[in-house]
């Protein structure tokens, strides 16, 4: 018995280390994951639709957020701080002789990357790099989509007023349209990229119109906090034993930060990163899936519904490529796809509305307006996770389809979730759902929830000139 119980604990041993080898922390980032780390990861339990033999893609819809980004000035200051603390501390303890030992040479002459940079927030190379492949990749998947000459009204790209967001739409127009023009050795060519004011853009920046969202996220983010407070408590203490070190809650959340931020900017991830165990990394990421699950996913129905206006854009879309086809239109005189590019607060909501990551019923439960129960805790599995629901990049793409007459249906909607089928409750689990059955069960169920009601909106009121300073932090 005593033999057994030792191979048992050699066994368990041996299985904790290779989880932790096997650990990837690029892949566990939340929001802040870079694209080519996640896009990949699929449910290996779904087998995505074979597509029927005669069925063509005639229309694309793209809902995208911006690629991989800088911090902002506000995070930027936040490290400034860290790194005055952290050489407070070593300060200290020189001075009462403390053994420095076990805190990592790094640490003890870490300065922020970002010191002294006055400007923050934007699309960095990386993020370039990210939206101008996914162009090229969009183009030839779909040929038959991307066949035409190009012209704004057959292949409109619309984006938000922020920098990043315009610039990914470029980067990735570039890529699209690469080799179509006559512009430099890329042989580029000119596209048009347009975008709402923030004060009145209801289909891309509906989060930042509706004042019941912004006073909701107001007022839950202290619960949001409380939340997450055990977890960082929990994980100071751990650090502060580990490497005799006195760090404060925030001295562990802004680490956790950088820990982000070196691994999805600068490649680095054995610094920030190495002072948490694989454990303490799925917890910290876990207490970032919790803060987007409930301030902009399932946790509360406005976070979705108040993105109906784009779920109608999306839908009015597919009638119109259908009502051309229809018609038989002349090749060019209609629109083949519809570009957006957004934030985190629109790619999450709309993959709310189209029921992506849910556990077992709970796409029921939402159909009845019931609460959902919050994501489960590692190590526990669960299929809400930052990084693959609105990682940097993160995309959702629904393809319209043409199909021969003896089809159960004329016309079907392909949901792709960062380039890859997926899987929607609402379609009775698959991919490839017919259009009215889409309408019927997915899109008309939001449509009865009125955006002007659900966030107080007085039309009667004069439109605000937009203020960056009081609109919703954008991710």
């Amino acid at each position: 018995m005593a033999m057994a119980a030792i191979l048992l604990l050699i066994l368990a041993l041996f299985s904790n280390s290779k989880a932790d080898q096997d650990f990837d922390v690029r892949q566990h980032l939340s929001t802040v994951t870079r694209y080519s780390a996640v896009k990949d990861i699929v449910d290996d339990s779904f087998l995505p639709s074979d597509i029927p033999d005669g069925c063509t893609p005639i229309h694309l819809n793209l809902v995208a957020r911006h690629g991989t980004r800088t911090p902002t000035k506000k995070r930027m200051r936040e490290l400034e701080k860290l790194a005055a603390h952290v050489q407070e501390l070593v300060k200290d303890a020189k001075e009462k002789n403390l053994s420095l030992q076990k805190v990592p040479a790094w640490l003890q002459k870490w300065e922020s990357p970002w010191k002294g940079k006055l400007t923050g927030g934007e699309l960095d190379i990386k993020g370039e790099e990210e939206m101008y492949q996914l162009g090229i990749r969009v183009r030839e998947r779909f040929p038959d989509i991307f066949n035409e000459e190009y012209h704004p009204d057959v292949y409109p790209i619309k984006t938000t007023q922020v920098p990043r967001a315009s610039a990914s739409a470029v980067a990735f127009g570039m890529g699209l349209f690469s080799g179509k023009g006559s512009l430099g050795p890329g042989r580029h060519r000119a596209f048009a990229v347009t975008s709402e004011s923030r004060a009145s853009d209801l289909v891309l920046r509906f989060f930042d119109c509706c004042q019941t969202y912004k006073d909701f996220r107001k007022n839950h983010g202290p619960a949001v906090d409380n939340l997450k407070e055990p977890i960082l408590t929990e994980i100071t203490s751990a650090l502060a034993r580990r490497y005799e070190f006195n760090f404060t809650r925030q001295d562990i959340s802004s680490l956790w930060f950088l820990c982000k931020q070196e691994t999805s900017l600068l490649d680095i991830t054995d610094q920030a990163c190495s002072l948490f165990s694989p454990t303490e990394v799925a917890l910290l990421e876990w207490t970032d899936d919790l803060e987007v699950f409930i301030l902009k996913g399932y946790g509360k129905s406005l976070n979705y519904r108040m993105g109906v206006p784009l779920l109608k854009d999306v839908v009015q879309s597919m009638e119109e490529a259908i009502k051309a086809k229809e018609d038989n239109q002349a090749p060019g005189s209609y629109e083949k796809a519809r570009l957006r590019f957004a934030h985190a607060e629109t790619v999450v909501p709309f993959s709310c509305l189209l029921g992506l990551f849910l556990e077992g019923s709970d796409f029921q439960r939402i159909q009845k307006e019931e609460p959902l129960g919050l994501p489960p805790k590692p190590p526990q599995n669960r299929n809400w996770r930052g990084s693959t629901v609105a990682p940097f990049a993160g995309n959702n793409m629904l393809v319209l389809y043409s199909c021969p007459a003896n089809s159960s249906s004329k016309y079907f909607v392909q949901v792709l979730h960062n380039e890859h089928p997926t899987r929607m409750p609402g379609c009775g689990g698959t991919d490839f759902c017919p259009f009215e059955v889409f309408e019927e069960r997915i899109v008309r169920p939001h449509l009865k929830h009125d955006y002007n009601t659900l966030c107080n909106v007085n039309l009667d009121q004069p439109k605000q000139k937009p203020e960056t300073t009081t609109g919703t932090t954008t991710f």
